[in-house]
């Protein structure tokens, strides 16, 4: 016998419930960057609060009036996460002014639209690759997220929950495809996957795994997020070329992690730890 529609009504609200963030608190590393503000949006728009730490005080301030103006709550932080002084300062901000954290999302990473024209060699070859710079990147994508997780865990745990999203790569669980790249630039530069963010996102599976064991019984679960490239502005040779290694056969859009985000940090994905989310459009597939 189907169900009434009472019945239906309710199985309805029950489910939409787990993805309910009302009242948390999530912190954002990066957030003043695109798929930052893509994750600040998703949980803003299951309403919680959106605190958005980067390096750069006034982008994330005004990402968060942004979102402020949508409706939503967010407040920018400035923070150099590979400080570990200025991590604890700003994680006490947070909890001053709001009481809890509940969310982490390790999202930022270096990059050369970050860097700009201090990072000329980001796409340097192997053989190549300024030391200087493969240090850099380790301390932003790997070491940061140690030390912002490093400064969270406690006030999770002492809370006796919390949910931790490292933001890995599909070239984390993959090597990138170095055909792709033959003849393409950047700029005047040659383009590439460079070694240090392969290296450092396929660190932090193993950072995530490792915090959800320790973790668990505190109640803090821990899940990785394994993203595959975003449409931004890319050379459309580059596009056609990168397609061909996705069985759906194009780049994600900005707006398509927001779902995955939003099972990660809600209680959707409550008897999930230690484990890694793949959203590439199928590549690691193949």
């Amino acid at each position: 016998m189907a169900p009434a529609d009472g019945a239906r009504a309710d199985a309805r609200t029950a489910t939409e419930q787990l993805f309910d963030l009302t009242g948390r608190v999530a912190v954002i590393t990066g957030g003043a960057g695109m798929l930052g503000g893509k994750h600040a949006e998703a949980i803003v728009e299951l309403g919680g609060t959106a605190v958005l730490l980067d390096v750069q005080e006034a982008a994330s301030t005004a990402a968060a009036e942004r979102i402020r103006a949508g409706g939503g709550d967010a407040w920018g932080v400035g923070a150099d996460i590979t400080d570990a002084a200025q991590v604890r300062a700003a994680v006490e901000r947070i909890v001053e002014r709001y009481g809890r954290i509940d969310i982490l999302i390790n999202n930022a990473a270096l990059t050369v639209k970050g860097g700009g024209a201090a990072f000329g060699d980001y796409f340097a070859p192997f053989e190549e690759y300024p030391e200087a710079l493969f240090d850099l990147a380790l301390r932003v994508n790997l070491t940061g997220a140690f030390l912002v997780t490093q400064a969270v865990g406690p006030v999770m745990a002492a809370q006796g929950r919390g949910v931790i999203v490292n933001i890995a790569s599909d070239v984390a669980v993959i090597s990138p495809d170095h055909r792709i790249y033959a003849g393409m630039t950047y700029g005047d530069k040659p383009f590439n996957t460079p070694i240090a963010y392969s290296m450092s996102k396929a660190a932090l599976l193993a950072f995530t795994r490792y915090l959800a064991t320790y973790w668990a019984t505190a109640g803090i679960r821990v899940n990785a997020l394994s993203p595959a490239g975003v449409l931004d502005g890319h050379d459309p040779a580059f596009v056609e070329r990168l397609a061909s290694c996705i069985p759906m056969h194009r780049m994600a859009d900005r707006d398509e992690y927001k779902g995955a985000i939003a099972y990660l940090c809600s209680d959707a994905s409550s008897f999930m730890t230690g484990a890694n989310l793949i959203v590439d459009g199928g590549r690691t597939a193949w």
